[in-house]
């Protein structure tokens, strides 16, 4: 991944660091007999993969609820529902997640009436795919208290019955947080369990670094418990919430591994989700009678934000969807940088998803500079929605990653997993084509290619993360994070493009994931 084609046959790896590249036989020589030699027997090897964002301990939480990706309506969620409660008979709430209204035959949320069929007097909680909405039943209402009197929190909605106050059950952005802090102490999880499940999968999909991109206090605790018990496969970067007054400041400290686990700056939430309407734009959705979405902080508030993160020098990451949440965050920052000194720091600030950003504020960041982290992956799991939420044009350039390219935006890739599966090579394969479920290329000229594409999701996540000089690539004195694919992606042709897997994932040095029909050969 450093644009070399030199000719290398071989890599030496001795305590988890790359010590040599070049000539087998020179290499052989170099290592001495006690070796151990691995034959990649034509197959390919790479930098491992860099999640520059998901959150794996929410990741962890919702595997182990009801899975409703597969739902199609309100019936197959109820009975996906039934069928969770009855292998968990135990449990003192029922939870779901993963439903997504855009492909239900109601094309609408469910309402608690839906959910109540499931159960009256449990509390039945099902969560959005986006994580940015969900569902509750009459029970749940009552466990926490929300009634017609209940008002609309910052930043959120609660969902009503028509020309009524009385809650539907729908909660929205800013109030679905306080739902979920209202059942917190009745989601019961092995979390340690799911965390050693969450990371395998990471592994599986030869991902190396992961993040946590939304800590609180409890996820940085468990995070710290884990890697101080040796439970950590693989390095875990976590974004605390900036808004969130529980959490101390960052220290230098903070800033280094320790066994697998480290900080890497803060994280603020500027709107919600586009193919959920609740994206703050510019201009408004189609067909929505003006709505535009909405912010979930003020300007001053983000400020704020802005200027704490320069003056103490860390990274800041901002969740924006919406261009009117991305010029709330361009317009905070550049104030900040003016300000504090930030021109002169090396903070690489983070603008998360960038669905809707436009060519000139892609601009602007090219000039703080600025990281645009794609969640390419919308290209195919709402392509078509945006195109019917927004229109042609702005439905057509959702993740510009071409644009980005032009004004020299380093930019890299993600699967905000749990939303979608943490899959790279998908993400690549999205920037590539830009293909949508039902087959429309959108705007060609975001396509990229597979080169700059795999980038993405190694050096240059790997800079995102200040770690361009330990990982990302295959160079002396790197880290030995690797996978080993069945095909090389560079010479895949699109109709084999499905059938590239990931045959081995080695972190420092160490073989941590095999796939099922290889043997370590």
């Amino acid at each position: 991944m450093d644009g070399k084609e030199n000719g290398d046959s071989a890599v030496l790896v001795e305590d988890g660091k790359i010590v040599g590249i070049g000539d087998l036989q020179k290499l052989k020589e170099m290592a001495g007999s006690e070796a151990q030699i691995y034959d990649l027997k034509g197959k390919t090897l790479m930098p491992a993969f860099v999640d520059s964002h998901s959150h794996i301990t929410m990741a962890a939480q919702m595997s182990m609820f009801a899975d409703l990706s597969e739902c199609a309506s309100f019936d197959q969620i109820v009975l996906k529902l039934k069928e969770y409660a009855k292998e968990k008979p135990k449990q003192k709430m029922i939870i779901g997640f993963g439903y997504d209204h855009n492909v239900l035959e109601e094309r609408q949320h469910p309402n608690r009436d839906i959910l109540d069929q499931v159960s009256k007097d449990t509390p039945v909680f099902i969560i959005h795919v986006s994580g940015h909405m969900g569902v509750v039943n009459s029970a749940g209402l009552k466990l926490i208290g929300i009634t017609e009197k209940t008002k609309d929190p910052e930043g959120g909605r609660i969902g009503r019955f028509q020309d009524s106050n009385i809650p539907d059950g729908y909660m929205e952005e800013g109030a679905l947080v306080m739902l979920q802090g209202g059942l917190a102490e009745f989601m019961e999880t092995d979390i340690v369990s799911a965390m050693q499940k969450a990371q395998n999968i990471y592994l599986q999909n030869g991902i190396t670094t992961v993040q946590d991109g939304a800590a609180s206090v409890q996820t940085i605790t468990l995070l710290r418990t884990l890697a101080e018990k040796g439970l950590l496969n693989l390095d875990v970067v976590a974004y605390p919430i900036m808004t969130d007054s529980t959490i101390p400041p960052i220290s230098e400290e903070d800033l280094k591994y320790k066994n697998h686990f480290r900080l890497g700056g803060y994280k603020i939430i500027l709107d919600g989700s586009p193919q959920g309407k609740s994206a703050w734009l510019s201009v408004p959705y189609q067909n929505e009678n003006g709505k535009k979405g909405y912010p979930w902080m003020t300007d001053q508030n983000v400020l704020e934000c802005c200027k704490r993160a320069v003056a103490e020098e860390r990274q800041l990451l901002a969740h924006c969807n919406g261009d009117a949440a991305s010029e709330q965050f361009l317009d905070c920052y550049e104030k900040a940088a003016a300000e504090c000194g930030g021109q002169e720091k090396d903070l690489r600030p983070v603008m998360i998803h960038c669905q809707t950003v436009r060519e000139d504020q892609i601009e602007r960041m090219s000039k703080i500079p600025m990281i645009a982290s794609l969640f390419v992956g919308h290209v195919y799991y709402w392509g078509d929605v945006h195109l019917e939420n927004l229109g042609e044009q702005r439905g057509m350039s959702i993740s510009p990653a071409g644009t980005a390219l032009k004004h020299n935006v380093c930019i890299t890739f993600h699967q905000d997993t749990p939303v979608t599966k943490p899959d790279m090579l998908h993400s690549v394969f999205c920037a590539v084509k830009r293909r949508t479920r039902k087959g429309i290329l959108l705007d060609q000229k975001e396509c990229i290619s597979v080169y700059e594409a795999l980038k993405a999701v190694t050096i240059q996540a790997a800079y995102q993360y200040h770690e361009e000089e330990k990982k990302g690539s295959i160079a002396v004195g790197k880290n030995a994070d690797f996978i080993i694919l069945n095909k090389d992606p560079m010479s895949t042709e699109e109709s084999d493009w499905n059938n590239i897997r990931i045959d081995v994932t080695i972190k420092d040095g160490k073989i941590v994931y095999v796939r099922s029909s290889d043997n370590e050969e």
